[in-house]
Formats: C-alpha cells, structure tokens, sequence
C-alpha cells in the first residue's frame, strides 16, 4: 500500500518533475524541478524544506523511561537533559549496528526517538517490567527539515525561541495556531532545524512557513539533493553506506559503530556505571583494536581524474549526480578498503567519497587510488583520505 505523509497536498502541487520514490511505503519527492543543483544551492546559499515525514517516530514515556533507553541505547541517553537531543545508536549483542537514529527528550520521563526503519518491536521486546509505555506515533507527527545558512533567522520569526537554541536544542512554539517542537538537527551537514507537528495541522504549518519565506530564495528539495548533502556532511545512509545487522547477510555486510566513526560516542565509556545491548563487545574492540576498518572522506586528485580520461579521449565528467555503489579502494596493488558513497562536490569542487579504509591508512593525506570504469575498462585515480565531513561551515555549530 502506497502511503503519503501528511504534507502531501502540498509537495504534489509544487513537484513539477511529477517524480517520486517510496520511502517507508510513502512517496518521497525525488526533485521538484528540473535542476537537482538548484535546490541543492538553495539549501547552501539560503534554505530549503524537505519533507521527513517517513521517518517512524516512538514515544518512550514513564518513570523507566530514561533506564530502559539507558540500556538500550548505544550512546549515554542520561546525558541528554529535557530540551536536548541526541544523534545515537543501538547494538546487537555481537557490537553490530541495528540501526541508528536521534531521540529527543522532549519533557520529564518523556522522549521522542526517530528512525528511519521500524523498530518498535526491537525496544518492546526488551521492555521487560520496567515502567515505560512505546507509542508509535509514526502517523500522528508530521515533520519539515528546514536546512540552511538563512533557517535561523526565518524561522526565529515564526517560533522566536528558535534564536536562541544550541545545537541539538529542542524547543517548543506555536506555528499557524498550532503546537510545534523545533529540533536543531537535520541531515544536512548545514544550520538548520526540523519542526515535529501533529499531523492534523500539518497543512497549516506549510502555508505560514511557506508564506513567511518568500522572496528569501526557498525552495523545496527533494531526494537527489538531500544525497548531494549529506554526502558532502559525510553523513551516513542506511543501506547504502551500512546495513542493519538484523538485515544483513553475513558479518562482512555488518558494522561496528567504531568502524563507522563514531568511537566519540564512547569518549566516556569507561566511566559509565551502564550496562547496555553490545557494551562487552564494544568494549573489546576498543581494547583490542579489532575494527576493520575506519569510515574517511576521499578527495580525488583532480590532475589524475583528468589524465585519465584524457588518455580514454574522453571529456572528464564532473557530474554531481551520487554514485551509491561500492567502488574499490588500493594501495600499492592491495585492496584496502572501498568507497559507498561517491560525487562532484558542487561546494568544495573536488570529486569526493565516503569510504571505508584499513584503519592502518586512516590517517587524513595518505595516498590511496580509487577505482572505477572508463571506457568498460577498470581506471585507478590518485586521491587521499580526509576526516569527515568534508564539508563543515562553522554556522553548522555556532551558538
């Protein structure tokens, strides 16, 4: 069955493509125009609203509320106080990634988590008689990213407390007479906040947002763009650069949080008095150093990039389109690691890659050669490894 999310009405009327994807059995808007790069730039030079309704959405209430998610949730949930949020993820008792998301705690006792799969089951199951109740409320909230350098101060008009909230700030307000939580999260790698709305007033909350931005250079975006983004960000996709470990076929399609580099979560993880999902595993790859690999950005040699498709008689592409295909990674003949995620960075203009890499070459300059078809003929082109994310504007984290 095809679902459309609550701002539906609206998307469909300005999706001028009439292109569409299923996210979640929804349809996702994959461009509204023609030009993928023009909502892209509107996102980085101003801003931009996507709908991300299709995220499921559970509400995790009650006394126990904050000690069940304690000892399930990767990443410390007790450090995130009433009008925080927190990126975060969930283990398999081997260490592997279930899945990732970010969890709101939107009042005493009270959370929001988001994910981008089902999960109600996983944390039900393992409720046991704790006090605490899961709503799925997938359906009841409606929810906008509003991405970009100008979000702040747009937005700052319509639920002033916006102004004032840090990164990963929540807060409360009244968009069009209804009752809204402002998150400053977003997948963008850019400034930027998203607005949780029940669904009934969805509608609504479009029109006085998408009255109050014009003339300011907004634009909706779709799909396409949000790839160009967050790949840039070097934000990580589900099923592209990393496959759940319930979902996945053997361990080489698994992943560790290490691996994927987030060991920052775990800064503090020997003075937790916490037991969690995974913890002994994690603990021993830490210790041991058994990851297999490090998640990096590549840059590639624009020189080299171009030499190869010179001699090909070719004309180097510099098409931002995203590549979201494992292309092998080498280093002096051996296979070191190998990109998921690949594009022309239309923002920093340097063919770019998140990728994985032996965590011996993770060290940002090291020379490595990535791997891809020219001619239907296997190329190798220089690039180097870079830390992630390769795109970081300071407005990202400024106060």
């Amino acid at each position: 069955m095809i679902l459309t999310t609550p701002f539906h009405e609206r998307v469909a009327a300005l999706n001028r493509t009439g292109l569409w994807e299923h996210w979640s059995n929804h349809l996702a808007a994959r461009r509204y125009q023609l030009s993928d790069k023009a909502e892209y730039f509107a996102v980085r030079d101003s801003a931009g609203i996507f709908d991300t309704s299709p995220l499921f959405k559970y509400r995790i209430s009650g006394p126990d509320a904050e000690r069940f998610l304690a000892g399930m949730l990767a990443r410390d949930v007790r450090a995130c106080p009433v009008g925080q949020a927190q990126y975060t993820c969930w283990l398999d008792d081997r260490g592997f990634l279930v899945e990732d998301g970010v969890v709101l705690h939107t009042a005493p006792d009270e959370y929001l988590l988001a994910s981008a799969e089902p999960n109600l089951a996983w944390f039900a199951d393992r409720a046991g008689r704790l006090d605490v109740r899961l709503e799925d409320e997938s359906d009841a909230l409606g929810v906008l990213a509003f991405q970009g350098p100008r979000s702040r101060e747009l937005l700052a008009r319509l639920v002033p407390a916006v102004a004032d909230i840090p990164p990963f700030g929540v807060t409360a307000g009244e968009i069009a007479g209804a009752a809204v939580t402002v998150s400053r999260t977003g997948f963008t790698g850019d400034l930027g906040y998203e607005v949780w709305v029940p669904a009934d007033d969805a509608l609504p909350v479009w029109d006085a947002l998408w009255e109050s931005v014009r003339g300011y250079g907004v634009q909706p975006f779709g799909l396409d763009a949000l790839h160009m983004l967050r790949i840039e960000a070097g934000l990580l996709l589900l099923d592209v650069d990393f496959t759940s470990s319930r979902y996945a076929w053997n361990d080489a399609h698994r992943s560790t949080p290490v691996e994927l580099g987030w060991e920052w979560m775990f800064a503090d993880l020997a003075a937790e008095d916490r037991a969690f999902i995974g913890r002994r595993a994690l603990e021993r790859e830490l210790e041991e150093r058994t990851s297999r690999w490090t998640m990096r950005g590549l840059v590639v040699d624009w020189h080299d990039y171009e030499r190869v498709y010179d001699e090909a008689g070719l004309l180097p592409p510099r098409d931002h389109t995203p590549v979201l295909e494992d292309w092998m990674v080498y280093k002096d003949g051996d296979r070191v690691g190998y990109a998921t995620s690949f594009m022309y960075s239309p923002v920093l203009q340097r063919h770019i890659a998140i990728a994985r890499v032996r965590p011996d070459l993770a060290e940002p300059g090291t020379d490595v050669k990535l791997e891809f078809t020219v001619n239907h003929r296997y190329e190798q082109v220089a690039a180097h490894v870079a830390r992630l994310p390769l795109f970081n504007p300071e407005r990202r984290k400024a106060r």
